[in-house]
């Protein structure tokens, strides 16, 4: 249960980093509701890609204890991957533009 919780927080501060870089970078900015979906995604996406380096929920609760240096870290990947998922659409939409 507790590398379920983790998985949501990590999508929660992807959610977080998504819409923190809509709030300050208006251009960056997709509404409340299109930071969310982006910010879950890419969370998501980053997560699944880069955890794989041993840094996922289940690699941090592995030894019956919480890792904090692996969850620090997955929290980081999150929160970067919310941040680069809304980056990397703006540039898509402006080049279908």
């Amino acid at each position: 249960m507790t590398e379920t919780l983790i998985a949501l927080l990590s999508i929660l501060i992807g959610i977080i980093g998504a819409n923190l870089i809509g709030y300050f970078l208006k251009k960056y900015s997709f509404g409340f509701t299109g930071n969310t979906l982006i910010g879950v995604f890419g969370s998501i996406f980053f997560i699944k890609l880069f955890g794989r380096l041993g840094f996922d929920p289940i690699s941090i609760m592995k030894l019956g204890s919480a890792n904090f240096n692996l969850l620090i870290i997955n929290f980081l990947v999150s929160l970067l991957g919310g941040v680069l998922a809304v980056i990397l659409i703006r540039k898509f939409k402006k080049i279908m533009t």
